[in-house]
């Protein structure tokens, strides 16, 4: 997130009052700095609503909302300006899911714009050929082979093409200009940049964009991209066949497979194996949502691929077996749930056009009973705990042995629109670490994926389970995003979502037990500190939530520790809305993680 204004401003923009809680604490219980001018947390008012991570993102799809587009409209630019202000987890080379409700016909769809695999992606892939052991992480990430088929771009050209009013080039202006004249450095962009100057300075673009006189930018300067504001005029002009099969395709495909390396490093910078023919033909993919009934509510996710809905779906279902008034009783619960549903994740979810997903029995009652059953009140489960059994019944617990959590980078970001008409959009897209790759097109201004390492390196399922997320040519590699929508007798009641690898699902989870369950308004729910159980020794957390509820957890059981990161300490960065009738939106972004989120509408009140 960013403490930043574009130094091209768009419009100026009424801002409602902030109302995020006074007693903000950062998640190591430190008071909360407030958020830059004209940065908020909440707003509440009507005409259509924004939440991202940064500022200049929120304002760019406000405008689109306040010159009459929709919520699609409104999402695509806010996505598009997130390219810019947020090139390390936003670029047009990575991917992401889409989730939308459409107020005229009152249904859910989703839209998989998750990166594949190229043509010549074996099960073998990241498997070293001189040892036969595993590539080490750090070498698989920076290089040719961890880059899938980007899916950005065919996300926003397909929902605009079902349900927008605006054309993709007028939604890429605001966006261009930014590119263009530049936004202002701060410490976060500062701070990220840093993070990854020893591997950008070894590839040549990527060091000439992100480390100007071979540093990373200095806070307070203004750092501007001229080459994606090209790109972004190319692709308004040619559209987006010009990325899927044009020249630009083939630029992407050269650069993955020869990735423009310093001659002079020592690091081993492998090329990847990405044809032109791969780009042209991906495709982003109409699903059906996943669906489960909470409390009388209705919750939408995104299906596998993606592991969010059908975790978030099954969590909730072992939960709603429960009474959940009790903070402690309800958080020890939610822990537990969590940790039984990312059992049966790791074992069951994958691509479904290569395996066979059980998604209809893992979000059923019967199955989510046979797991509740197992659930302790005053005792946790020791992790890595088994997946259930699909054909089980009654309670018997699950044989066998568990699964260690697979590595999913947590640099991501989510974004949430609605509109006038009461259309709804919920957004994450990513390029899976802080850089993805590290390798910048040439010329083009925009970094790509490391996606492919979300693939399982060997299979690491437990004995009699086969891996359902190895590699395989044009296969979509398990993701833990999870943008959800909440019904209520079929209208909208709220959509949210968030950032994280795999403690998306968990982020998610927490904030709708949050909310539903004990009480809590939307800014508290997301405010509120976090702890994330993914099948783990240890349950992780944030400070604050130690300090509130350890000690009562720990007497149950729970074996917990500060979440390691990054950013250490600090789990998630939500962005959501809620309807609060009448016509009234609430657009709620965090208040203090990760420098603050930016949530506005378009007429607030007063």
């Amino acid at each position: 997130m960013r403490r930043r204004n574009a130094v091209l401003g768009l419009a100026a923009l009424a801002l409602a009052t902030l109302t995020a809680p006074a007693e903000a604490r950062t998640a190591s219980g430190q008071p909360a700095v407030a958020p830059p001018q004209g940065k908020q947390a909440t707003a509440v008012g009507y005409g259509g609503a924004v939440s991202s991570v940064d500022l200049d993102a929120t304002k760019a799809g406000i405008e689109v909302l306040r010159r009459g587009g929709n919520a699609v409209d409104a999402a695509v630019a806010t996505a598009a300006m997130l390219g810019v202000t947020e090139p390390y987890v936003a670029a047009i080379g990575g991917g992401g899911f889409f989730t939308y409700y459409d107020a005229r016909t009152h249904k859910v769809s989703t839209i998989d714009g998750r990166e594949t695999g190229p043509a010549k992606m074996t099960k073998d892939f990241f498997i070293d050929p001189k040892t036969g052991k595993p590539l080490s992480f750090d070498e698989a990430v920076t290089s040719g082979l961890s880059v899938g088929v980007p899916g950005t771009l065919a996300t926003w050209d397909s929902a605009l093409s079902r349900f927008g009013s605006r054309s993709l080039g007028s939604l890429l202006r605001p966006a261009i200009g930014v590119a263009d004249h530049g936004f202002t450095v701060d410490q976060e962009f500062y701070d990220q940049t840093a993070l990854n100057a020893d591997r950008f300075k070894d590839i040549v673009p990527t060091r000439e964009l992100f480390l100007p006189g071979g540093k990373p930018p200095a806070v307070g300067s203004t750092f501007r991209n001229p080459d994606l504001a090209d790109t972004y005029r190319q692709i308004a002009r040619r559209g987006v066949d010009w990325f899927y099969g044009g020249g630009l395709g083939t630029e992407i495909s050269g650069t993955v497979r020869k990735p423009p390396v310093d001659p002079a490093t020592t690091r081993n910078i492998r090329p990847g194996v990405m044809e032109t023919s791969d780009i042209a033909a991906y495709h982003a993919l109409r699903r059906s949502p996943t669906h489960v009934n909470y409390r009388g509510l209705d919750v939408y996710g995104m299906a596998p691929p993606s592991s969010g809905g059908s975790t978030v779906g099954e969590a909730l279902n072992i939960m709603k077996q429960f009474d959940l008034h009790d903070p402690v009783q309800a958080l020890h619960t939610y822990l537990e749930a969590s940790r039984l549903a990312y059992a049966d994740r790791g074992a069951y979810v994958g691509d479904p056009a290569y395996v066979d997903v059980p998604l209809k029995t893992l979000l059923s009652d019967g199955f989510a009973s046979s797991r509740a059953c197992l659930i302790k009140p005053d005792e946790a489960a020791k992790s890595p705990v088994p997946p259930g059994d699909l054909n089980g019944h009654g309670c018997a617990t699950p044989q066998g042995t568990g699964q260690n959590l697979p590595y999913e980078g947590p640099q991501t970001t989510h974004l949430v629109t609605a509109d006038r008409w009461g259309n709804v959009v919920s957004y994450t897209l990513t390029l899976e670490q802080f850089g993805g790759s590290g390798i910048t097109v040439p010329h083009r201004g925009f970094l790509l994926n490391n996606e492919m390492t979300d693939f399982d390196f060997t299979s690491s399922t437990p004995a009699g389970y086969p891996d359902p997320n190895l590699p395989a040519a044009g296969k979509r590699p398990r993701s833990s995003m999870a943008p959800t929508i909440v019904l209520k007798n079929g209208r909208p009641f709220l959509a949210v979502g968030s950032p994280g690898g795999s403690t998306i699902i968990t982020t998610v989870l927490q904030i709708l037990l949050n909310r539903i369950d004990l009480g809590m308004t939307l800014p508290q729910a997301v405010a509120a500190p976090r702890a994330t159980q993914r099948n783990t020794a240890q349950t992780f957390a944030e400070q604050a939530f130690i300090d509130q509820y350890g000690a009562a957890l720990k007497a149950k059981g729970h074996d917990l520790a500060v979440f390691p990161g990054p950013p250490a300490g600090v789990i998630g960065a939500a962005a959501g809305v809620e309807f609060l009738g009448g016509g009234r939106l609430q657009a709620v972004a965090e208040p203090v993680r990760r420098h603050g989120g930016s949530a506005m509408v378009v007429s607030p009140s007063r």
